[in-house]
C-alpha cells in the first residue's frame, strides 16, 4: 500500500510540476509538429532520462536532510528570501514575454535524443522541487525515505513527467492559444505562486521558532 501511495504521490507531482508551458514541453510539441511524432518521442526519451536522474537525486538529497531539523530550517529561511525575491521580481520587474514562433530545422532522431538530455540537464528546477515536495509529504507521513518507496516515487515521477509530454505532443494543435495566453502571463502565474510559497515558508518559520 505505502508504494502504490509513493508511485501516486510521485505521478501527481510530476504532474503538478511539468503541466505548466515550459521549455521541454513546448519543445517536444514543436518537434512533433515539424518532424513528426518519432522525433518527437526521442526527444522526450532524452528528457525522460535525466528527469529520472534529477529526481532520485532530489529524493536522496531530501532523505539527508530529512534527519537534520536545522538544516530543513535553514533551508525554509533561504527559500523564504529566495521565494519572496523572486516575487517582487515576476510581478513588479520582469517584462511580459514575448511569443516567437521559432522554426524547428529537421535533425535527427540521434540529435533530438541528446537535444532532449540537454535541454533536461540545463532545467534545474525539479531538484529543490522535488526536495521540498518530498520532504513535505514526509512531515505528513505520506511518503517516507525507504529504498523501494524512493524508487516507486521516483517512477511515478517518471510516468506523470511522460503523461504530460504525450498530451503535449498528441494535442498541442489544440491547446495552442491557450498555451500562448498562459505564456503571456506566465510572470504573474509565476510570481502569485511564488508569492503563495513564500506565505506558507514564512508561517512555517515562525511556527518553527514561537513552539
Amino acid at each position: 500500500m505505502n508504494l502504490i501511495i509513493s508511485l501516486l504521490s510521485g505521478f501527481i507531482t510530476a504532474l503538478i510540476g511539468i503541466t505548466p508551458p515550459g521549455l521541454l514541453n513546448m519543445t517536444a510539441a514543436k518537434v512533433n509538429l515539424k518532424e513528426g511524432r518519432r522525433n518527437a518521442f526521442w526527444f522526450v526519451f532524452g528528457a525522460i532520462i535525466i528527469i529520472f536522474c534529477q529526481v532520485y537525486l532530489a529524493i536522496l538529497f531530501a532523505r539527508v536532510i530529512d534527519i537534520r531539523p536545522d538544516i530543513v530550517v535553514l533551508l525554509r529561511e533561504i527559500g523564504f528570501a529566495l521565494f519572496g525575491a523572486l516575487t517582487v521580481y515576476f510581478l513588479w520587474i520582469a517584462k511580459d514575454p514575448k511569443i516567437k514562433k521559432t522554426k524547428v530545422k529537421k535533425i535527427s532522431k540521434k540529435k533530438r535524443f541528446f537535444l532532449g538530455m540537454l535541454l533536461s540537464s540545463l532545467n534545474f528546477f525539479p531538484i529543490p522541487y522535488y526536495v521540498f515536495v518530498s520532504i513535505t509529504l514526509s512531515s505528513y507521513q505520506i511518503f517516507s525515505f525507504n529504498s523501494s518507496s524512493i524508487l516507486s516515487f521516483v517512477i511515478g515521477s517518471v510516468l506523470g513527467s511522460t503523461l504530460v509530454f504525450y498530451f503535449y505532443i498528441a494535442f498541442f494543435q489544440k491547446i495552442e492559444n491557450k498555451a500562448d495566453y498562459l505564456l503571456k502571463n506566465m510572470n504573474r502565474i509565476i510570481g502569485s505562486i511564488t508569492g503563495l510559497i513564500s506565505i506558507v515558508t514564512l508561517f512555517n518559520i515562525i511556527k518553527y521558532y514561537l513552539r
